[in-house]
């Protein structure tokens, strides 16, 4: 399939998107402003955020489609990189990365609006993986030599990391680590099990929790981040595909050999930062859903229009109307917490932080699963064909529902920071 170009790679665009700064107002997003005398929130994307939204659903509605998903996949390929490249070329994958290290410099509401567009067009491209989960990591526990030798690479799409937090007998709980790293001389040796890597197979560089020193998996203290080579010796990777098609691992260290310039960050002192990078990878998780879930109810939309029965559309009766105005009602509520979750994932408040993330996420794995349902059965049988694209989105919102945590567990944390 040939490969089509967007807005921001002529130069001149190009110019407009890496304008000197401040190319974002932090936070860019909502704006405060009166109207009337009261004190309303605009939600409206900035200018910066629109020409990131426009561009970014040019590149991917072009490249992005059924068909070519369906390429990659028969192709065993984890995503196009020619759409990697497009990206990079953009600028788009130094979003959330400084400018001190190539970067744009953007908010997690900024990531958010890529996010959307990733998720509205179903795209493999391990943005999330590389560029919001692995970013994250390098900026929050990064040493100056660790963030100038990595940031500048994953900004310009040379470098591709993957992050393994989640372990088999944790469930969603990424401070339950029984990964060890044993300190022998000036190097660590590595031994445990990663589930649910998120864009592993791809990965040039995998960065690892594990546990420097306490004697069982839950304790808070003891945890350490590594990076690791996937090529070194004692790593295997145990690939998949995810239920969208998505490429996934679990990993199995045995005995993994790194030097302590690999250690990111402090020793021991790690949970607080794995668990921002979580929030962070989490708040861009429910953003791509918004994104599906806004098709979705497109599609059914459109899908009542045309739809005949008793010599009219089926949108004519009252009963798929009320229908589709509920699942518009717990989109729109849906936005409004995914919004607020944006806004605080950069916080270094983790109450605050956390009471956000995980109201949005425990309403979009209700709520989204509920319009997902609602979406198939008023498409009839066709809702339920592989050939028909509803059934691919349905599959994106819902793994992301279970993305660094399903509904039980982020109900649990929620209650926990009241």
């Amino acid at each position: 399939m040939p490969f089509r170009g967007c807005p921001l790679t002529s130069t001149d665009a190009r110019r407009r998107f890496m304008a000197a700064p401040p190319k974002f107002k932090k936070p860019s997003f909502p704006r405060r402003y009166w109207v009337n005398g009261a004190d309303d929130m605009n939600f409206n994307y900035s200018e910066e955020q629109s020409l990131i939204s426009d561009s970014l659903s040019k590149l991917l509605s072009d490249n992005c489609g059924q068909e070519a998903r369906k390429s990659l996949l028969s192709d065993d390929k984890d995503h196009d990189p020619a759409i990697w490249a497009a990206l990079s070329d953009m600028g788009l994958l130094g979003l959330p990365i400084p400018e001190a290290y190539d970067g744009i410099g953007g908010s997690a509401v900024d990531t958010m609006v890529a996010a959307v567009e990733f998720g509205r067009h179903l795209a493999f491209e391990p943005f999330l993986a590389s560029v919001v989960l692995g970013g994250s990591a390098i900026q929050l526990a990064g040493t100056a030599e660790q963030k100038q030798a990595l940031l500048p690479g994953i900004a310009d799409g040379s470098k591709k990391l993957a992050v393994a937090l989640l372990e088999p007998e944790g469930r969603f709980d990424v401070g339950h680590v029984a990964t060890r790293a044993i300190k022998e001389g000036t190097s660590y040796r590595l031994s445990g099990q990663k589930s649910a890597v998120i864009g592993a197979p791809s990965a040039d560089l995998l960065i690892v929790s594990a546990r420097t020193k306490g004697g069982t998996p839950t304790e808070s203290d003891g945890l350490s981040l590594f990076l690791v080579r996937p090529d070194t010796d004692g790593v295997t990777l145990k690939t998949y595909r995810l239920a969208d098609g998505r490429a996934g691992a679990d990993i199995v260290l045995e005995n993994v050999e790194v030097t302590s310039s690999d250690l990111l960050g402090s020793e021991n002192q790690a949970l607080d930062t794995i668990e921002h990078i979580a929030d962070l990878g989490t708040s861009a998780f429910c953003a791509e859903a918004l994104g599906a879930l806004e098709k979705i109810i497109g599609l059914t939309t459109e899908y009542l229009k045309v739809r005949t029965q008793f010599g009219r559309p089926i949108g004519e009766f009252q009963a798929l109307q009320h229908q589709l105005a509920e699942m518009m009602i717990d989109f729109e509520h849906a936005r409004s917490l995914i919004y607020e979750a944006a806004m605080t994932a950069d916080s270094t408040d983790a109450h605050v932080r956390k009471k956000a993330i995980s109201a949005a996420k425990v309403f979009l794995g209700e709520r989204g699963r509920a319009i997902c349902q609602n979406a198939i059965q008023m498409h009839g049988g066709i809702g339920m064909t592989e050939d028909y694209e509803l059934g691919d989105y349905v599959k994106r919102t819902l793994v992301t529902e279970l993305a660094f945590g399903d509904v039980d567990h982020h109900l649990a944390r929620y209650a926990g920071q009241l």
